[in-house]
């Protein structure tokens, strides 16, 4: 399409530039929410997500002053707050969904309250996983001084927090929302967790910036990862027409009580067997034994004395 220059003489020829804006929106590709009333909308979501932490970690926000004689009335707030924001937006997302295939049930607004209130449910079960989470970070990071400190400041608690909200709407198969959620939890923290990823207890990321945990990843118990690990996946496999085939495992296992360091990519439906310890910057696409620690090759350095006269080496 023809850039339009601004005239040297007055503005553009709006008129002009209107008709070839709205030339752009004549496709259907997913890009246009032109006539769209049932979408979820990125603020109630997040606002959601804030609800949800208050209730995950009362007080915390300063927001609302919590005391052990006014926490009943505070929680059953939250919760009812909670209860209406929630199925709104998941009734819109499930309706959005209808567009796009065939409605299951023909009553998304049945479905959403169903849905809204399996996960209010288990707060409580989130909860016990989350206090784990928490233990595991005082127990693996000897600069944490407190809990209160890694409630208030760890970018992994928030990301791990989010994610076990999101991961139990998407089990829910729940659309949209999950998504939304996990990538604000990605914006803030640097951590992107897919929703559909299984993490088990007491998990801990240590600085966590840059690391990628994929949709069909599964994490055992007790495991602890560095900042920059991808768990990810191979190349997609396609189907006669092309098409990326979905819905099928193509992300790594860890199993229990393992460590990965700083930087290292596990790629594809590969096992790390439980204890097993990978070394940073390694580069992995096959199962590894329980047990077994992973390092690359020590490599040579070279040392030289520096040139003080012309400030070169």
């Amino acid at each position: 399409m023809e850039t339009v220059e601004p005239h040297p003489d007055g503005p553009p020829d709006f008129n002009r530039l209107v008709q070839e804006i709205i030339g752009t929106y004549q496709d259907d590709s997913g890009t246009n929410f032109i006539d769209v009333k049932n979408l979820p909308v990125k603020e109630r979501v997040v606002f959601i997500i804030e609800l949800l932490l208050e209730l995950l970690f009362p007080g915390y926000t300063g927001k609302r002053r919590v005391t052990r004689q006014n926490i009943e009335s505070v929680v059953l707030e939250l919760l009812v707050v909670l209860r209406r924001e929630l199925a709104e937006q998941i009734e819109l997302a499930l309706r959005h969904n209808c567009r796009m295939q065939e409605c299951p049930t023909q009553d998304c607004a049945k479905l959403a309250v169903h849905h809204t209130d399996a996960l209010l449910g288990r707060i409580a079960y989130i909860r016990e996983l989350l206090k784990g989470d928490v233990q595991a970070a005082y127990d693996g990071d000897p600069a944490a001084k407190s809990f209160e400190e890694i409630v208030i400041s760890y970018p992994h608690l928030l990301a791990i927090s989010i994610h076990r909200i999101a991961h139990e709407l998407n089990h829910l198969d729940v659309p949209l929302i999950p998504r939304i959620m996990s990538e604000y939890a990605h914006s803030k923290t640097g951590i992107d967790i897919h929703p559909g990823a299984h993490i088990g207890r007491n998990f801990f990321i240590d600085h966590g910036t840059g690391v990628v945990i994929g949709e069909t990843a599964v994490i055992g118990n007790n495991v602890k990862i560095y900042q920059g690990v991808t768990l990810g996946a191979l190349s997609f496999p396609r189907d006669e027409r092309g098409q990326i085939i979905r819905d099928h495992k193509r992300h790594p296992t860890l199993e229990d009580n393992v460590t990965v360091y700083a930087e290292a990519t596990i790629l594809g439906d590969i096992t790390i067997g439980a204890g097993a310890v990978i070394g940073g910057n390694v580069w992995i696409r096959e199962s590894v034994p329980p047990g077994t620690v992973v390092t690359i090759a020590k490599p040579e350095l070279v040392y030289r004395k520096k040139n003080t006269d012309s400030g070169k080496s």
